[in-house]
């Protein structure tokens, strides 16, 4: 994507907590709304309480048979089928995927921290993957002789790339990402075994289309 002004390649930047929330689907609208309902009423009855934004988390536990549950789990489902990955819109968009493990990092760090009350930070690796780099990551993983293939449709209320700005969360709460992502994915990999992983991908891709959410 190139600039219509300068003709200079876009690139993406990350996002820090200053941006102005503009939600684009009732999903991101209820999550700015419980931050700030939470924010309000332990302001108002001084009750201790920090905002952690997740970026995409991902690991153990994580149902593989739940559609809605991120598209690692999707994509690990498919593939554990023998089945290769949709994606949506060129496979070029990306995300910032986070291990669960540094999740639960970042929650210690903010409990035992009594000087960020009321504060909200971005909880990411400051690091974006394509979808195309996360289907290929799991199925080379995987030893899967399988190829990663575009179905030619858009969600409504997708953004074409997120990754997070985690200036903040290291500086107040030292916090750093430990897992990388191929290593997360390993690990996901092995908790995973011989555990059943339903693919109900295409279920879930009719209920967008019955909702006009996919074009």
């Amino acid at each position: 994507m190139y600039c219509p002004e300068c003709g200079f390649k876009v690139q993406p930047i990350p996002t820090s907590e200053d941006k102005p929330l503009f939600p684009t689907s009732v999903y991101a609208t209820t999550k700015r709304t419980q931050e700030e309902m939470c924010l309000q009423i332990a302001r108002a009855y001084k009750i201790p309480m920090v905002a952690l934004r997740y970026f995409n988390v991902y690991g153990p536990r994580q149902s593989l048979s739940n559609p809605y549950t991120g598209v690692i789990a999707i994509f690990l489902s498919r593939v554990k089928n023998n089945r290769s990955p949709l994606i949506f819109e060129d496979g070029l968009q990306s995300r910032d995927f986070i291990y669960v493990s540094d999740i639960v990092k970042a929650n210690i760090l903010a409990m035992e921290n009594k000087t960020v009350d009321y504060d909200f930070f971005n909880v990411g690796t400051g690091q974006s993957k394509t979808i195309f780099e996360v289907a290929n990551t799991i199925i080379n993983l995987c030893n899967k002789k399988l190829s990663p293939k575009i179905v030619n449709k858009f969600r409504h209320g997708d953004i074409r790339h997120c990754y997070a700005d985690i200036t903040k969360i290291k500086k107040k709460l030292g916090f750093v990402p430990e897992v990388s992502f191929e290593e997360g994915i390993k690990k996901l990999l092995h908790w995973s075994g011989k555990k059943e992983a339903k693919d109900l991908t295409y279920k879930a891709q009719r209920e967008l289309e019955k909702r006009k959410l996919t074009l």
